[in-house]
């Protein structure tokens, strides 16, 4: 019985470990993907964007606070794009038609990625829709951001002014 307590033990541990060296961090850099692109299939690798501030948004077509955020991040990238600021949305559904009637409902015109079988959503530990990171000029990562509610986008553009900002 203590054997099997230990045992348990150390695997929940090691799970623990592993889990924190895996997960993306703030303050260290994102990891660096390449996906197709929702509609067209294009492939696009996050380096395309380096020098620039990003905020990449992980979403699924069943996301009720997706559909609140993307006029919201849309205006954003608009506002703030000749500055250097990119979207990057990387959808997680598995079946691509319901991501594009998403799409054709709330058009957007920053970038939209699809990640069908979730790699790198599971390289990012996204745990809910939507999570999105920050990310700086440098490909690091400054802040993570769980849901979504329409009094978020004032404090997101707040944090990307800020980043923008820096040299």
């Amino acid at each position: 019985m203590k054997y099997e307590k230990k045992s348990a033990t150390l695997a929940l541990s090691l799970a623990c470990i592993s889990m924190s060296v895996t997960a993306v961090e703030v303050g260290k850099p994102a990891p660096l993907f390449t996906l197709p692109t929702l509609q067209q299939g294009q492939t696009t690798a996050l380096a395309t964007f380096s020098g620039k501030v990003i905020y990449l948004n992980f979403w699924a077509s069943w996301c009720v606070p997706c559909r609140t955020s993307f006029p919201l991040l849309d205006a954003l990238h608009k506002k703030l794009r000749a500055q250097g600021f990119e979207v990057i949305a990387i959808n997680l559904d598995e079946d691509k038609t319901k991501a594009e009637q998403f799409i054709k409902e709330l058009p957007v015109d920053f970038t939209v990625l699809h990640d069908s079988k979730g790699e790198w959503a599971d390289q990012y530990v996204i745990e809910s829709m939507p999570t999105s990171f920050i990310v700086d000029k440098h490909g690091v990562v400054q802040l993570i951001h769980h849901g979504f509610t329409s009094d978020d986008i004032k404090g997101l553009e707040q944090k990307v002014l800020a980043l923008l900002a820096e040299k």
